[in-house]
């Protein structure tokens, strides 16, 4: 996946000028964007503030480390039952 050019805090404060009155073309031209850029922002950044944005990416890094812990574990059990499984 491409990184982006923008940090979230850029991406709301771009989504906060389109709120201000400033129409979307002239806001992706200024801004060297695409309409469909535009508007995926504004339906994952819509309406919230940067420590918002903050928290969420946060939360999504902490979200994952734990999947990955579950997985782990769950493959440590599987592992054990299957040794105990066998007849010595």
């Amino acid at each position: 996946m491409q990184k982006s050019r923008f940090t979230e805090e850029q991406i709301v404060g771009i989504l906060h000028e389109s709120e201000a009155g400033l129409a979307t073309g002239e806001l992706c031209r200024k801004h060297g964007i695409g309409k469909a850029t535009f508007y995926k922002w504004k339906s994952k950044y819509g309406g919230m503030q940067v420590n918002e944005v903050r928290r969420a990416k946060l939360l999504e890094e902490e979200n994952s480390q734990l999947r990955r812990l579950v997985a782990q574990q769950a493959l440590d059990i599987q592992g054990l039952k299957a040794v105990l499984e066998k007849k010595w």
